[in-house]
């Protein structure tokens, strides 16, 4: 099953700097995903001013759970960088994310 996940940092003074000392074992878990097939897209969500304040992934997991899992581990969530996450079950139309 596959999952679009939409994570928006927080908008605190001390977010940005959550974000980069987090980001080595994000992107450590991120290269993984990648490995196995769990991790089909990823893109930084920028404001106006090109400053990261989120991420956008499309993930493939065998369950809900399985994703929630995840997610219990997943750096930036420890790190309290996400402090809102939105999932969304989805089914790729087009692209490379297409019978992966």
């Amino acid at each position: 099953m596959k999952f679009v996940i939409r994570a928006l940092d927080g908008a605190d003074e001390g977010a940005p700097a959550r974000r980069l000392a987090a980001r080595p074992a994000h992107l450590e878990q991120a290269n993984a995903m990648i490995k196995d097939g769990r991790l089909l897209y990823a893109a930084a969500l920028l404001n106006d001013n090109d400053e990261t304040v989120g991420s956008l992934l499309v993930c493939k997991f065998s369950t809900r759970d399985k994703l929630e899992q995840w997610l219990s581990i997943e750096p930036y969530v420890i790190a309290k960088v996400w402090q809102s996450i939105d999932i969304h079950p989805c089914t790729p139309v087009f692209g490379k994310a297409v019978g992966a």
